[in-house]
């Protein structure tokens, strides 16, 4: 026969029990995509100059950045490995666009995945940490994220299996890109605006494992399935950094090619139309030269979802200094060739 001491004990533990909160399970939320954002206009603007700082600022005083002041606002640079300039974003570079945002009393985080190397690792080789703790601005490891803090993101005719997972951080906050150009030899291509959103994308599913990356490496589809990344943001800007770049190799290391330019825009189509004729330019890899600047596969599948230009004469080139109007030309005319 149970005591009444025994009886109390057991009844309170019961009782207790009944009383803790069962731990939710994490969940991924689930965005069909129906309407696709479309870049206000597809204006690039071109300056010659080996002066990052510079550049960035007489780029950036052509937009009108009303929506990022007092914004958050989530920068998307190039850190895929810790390689130095053109494999990744200068330091200065970055820092110079930090600079514009906080003048504009914007709250600036930095949210990154590498591809090649541990994502911390990587932005702490590279001085992209102390940076953040100098100019105080957060930094995101995409790779450290819990499962609730990513969006399962799909749409009709898309080539992904079962969607991407796609960051809140870039979601809900104002976005900014800067990229850098060169090639790319794992399939594709080349990696300049549109490819750099490939670093926004989960690698590994937090639910399941899943592997989103050896999904897209190992597509026959990739170079599409990198154009329907865009779908899930539009930026407000995009810098990219010329001043050097991978004419072939790429990502983290090839032939240096050194254009001297900075470029910005708000369109991913226009200003990475306008990089793949600067690599053309520079002579380049056979799949990059490979037909019209518009027929490359991550460019037509871009235009098919009508993220921006639709073709070359949609592409408004504007120089900024009398050195850039001659390379002007040059973009122009490759734009154009048949």
């Amino acid at each position: 026969m149970m005591s009444r001491r025994t009886f109390l004990k057991s009844t309170l533990a019961i009782l207790l029990s009944s009383c803790v909160t069962k731990k939710p399970v994490s969940k991924i939320e689930e965005r069909i995509i129906t309407k696709f954002p479309k870049a206000k206009d597809s204006k690039v603007y071109v300056i010659k100059t080996e002066d990052r700082e510079y550049g960035v600022k007489k780029l950036l005083e052509n937009f009108d950045l009303e929506k990022v002041e007092d914004a958050k606002v989530a920068i998307k640079a190039n850190y895929n490995s810790a390689d130095p300039f053109p494999a990744t974003t200068h330091l200065r570079t970055l820092s110079a666009i930090v600079d514009k945002l906080k003048e504009l009393k914007a709250h600036v985080i930095l949210a990154e995945r590498s591809g090649m190397g541990e994502t911390r690792r990587v932005l702490e080789k590279m001085g992209v940490i102390s940076l953040a703790t100098k100019e105080e601005f957060d930094v995101v490891v995409l790779d450290e994220l819990r499962a609730e803090e990513w969006v399962r993101d799909k749409f009709e005719g898309m080539h992904w299996k079962r969607g991407y997972l796609f960051p809140r951080v870039f979601k809900d906050n104002v976005v900014v890109q800067t990229c850098c150009l060169k090639t790319h030899r794992f399939g594709g291509h080349f990696t300049l605006s549109l490819k750099n959103s490939v670093g926004m994308v989960a690698k590994f599913d937090p639910l399941d494992g899943y592997n989103y990356m050896s999904e897209l490496h190992s597509s026959k589809n990739m170079r599409k399935m990198i154009a329907e990344i865009n779908v899930s943001y539009q930026p407000e800007f995009v810098v990219l950094d010329a001043i050097k770049g991978f004419s072939t190799g790429g990502p983290e290391s090839g032939t240096i090619i050194e254009p001297k330019l900075m470029l910005a825009s708000r369109d991913r189509i226009a200003i990475d139309a306008v990089g793949v004729s600067i690599l053309r330019i520079h002579g380049t890899t056979k799949d990059v030269s490979r037909g019209r600047v518009f027929e490359q596969e991550q460019i037509a599948r871009a235009v098919e979802l009508g993220l921006g230009a639709e073709k070359p004469e949609d592409v408004k080139l504007i120089p900024l200094n009398r050195e850039a109007e001659d390379v002007c030309e040059k973009i122009e005319e490759e734009l154009r060739r048949m």
